[in-house]
């Protein structure tokens, strides 16, 4: 399927082929019905953590489609984590906007009370401003029965982000092989403008840890998928 997607207002061609649609990504989310079945009405909370580069954002905007066409599942709606980060008078003062996207450039204790509002029905939830570079508060109105919260860290091996997964009712991380990581994240900066040799710096200075550290300190999720090199998904 060669589908067109929306995401954080800008369009993404993707695809997905059928078998793995049929075998994968439909049974997932008849999993995720069931889940939020057994919660007996109370708000499902996923959490999808991945490192850089794993299609994250496209995944699960492709998983609402899915799921709006098929009258027999549940409203899904995605929510980044990309929210939450500390805004820019904050990393500045603390000398760590070159590092913005690390975990400690993250506000957890806000991430936490919000996860907290969705558990109890609330619907709000910031969104990261790629104009502004700094978040924008009470920008999603979340309505969705099922969420899936997505973002690189939410499974972090390390404190305070531990305490995050009290509100998470079924986790899912993807793997991939570094290399295959790198040339993803450096061709999508040469493809936003920078060139070659700026965008190597910045996988090297940036991504590249991000990967690393994601990859090596994340605890065990409910459901791990691999990512091939063509971008395809597989349980692991």
């Amino acid at each position: 399927m060669n589908i067109t997607l929306t995401i954080n207002g800008l369009t993404t061609q993707a695809s997905y082929c059928d078998r793995e649609i049929h075998n994968l990504h439909k049974p997932l989310l008849q999993r995720f019905a069931q889940l939020h079945q057994a919660l007996s009405g109370q708000r499902c909370i996923i959490f999808l953590s991945a490192p850089p580069g794993t299609g994250k954002s496209t995944l699960t905007t492709f998983w609402e489609y899915l799921a709006a066409n098929d009258p027999r599942l549940p409203a899904l709606q995605t929510l980044p984590m990309d929210g939450f980060h500390h805004y820019n008078d904050y990393l500045d003062e603390h000398q760590l906007r070159p590092f913005k996207g690390a975990p400690q450039t993250f506000d957890v204790g806000k991430l936490a009370r919000n996860l907290q509002q969705l558990r109890r029905g609330d619907g709000s939830w910031p969104q990261y401003d790629r104009q502004k570079h700094d978040p924008v508060e009470f920008a999603i109105r979340v309505t969705a029965p099922v969420v899936i919260v997505e973002g690189n860290w939410l499974l972090l091996d390390e404190e305070p982000w531990r305490q995050l997964r009290r509100y998470c009712d079924f986790s899912i991380f993807i793997r991939a092989p570094r290399v295959i990581l790198e040339q993803r994240l450096v061709a999508r900066k040469i493809a936003g403008g920078l060139t070659p040799q700026q965008a190597e710096d910045f996988y090297l200075r940036t991504d590249g840890p991000n990967v690393k550290r994601v990859l090596a300190h994340s605890l065990p999720a409910d459901l791990t998928l691999a990512m091939d090199k063509e971008g395809r998904y597989r349980v692991a």
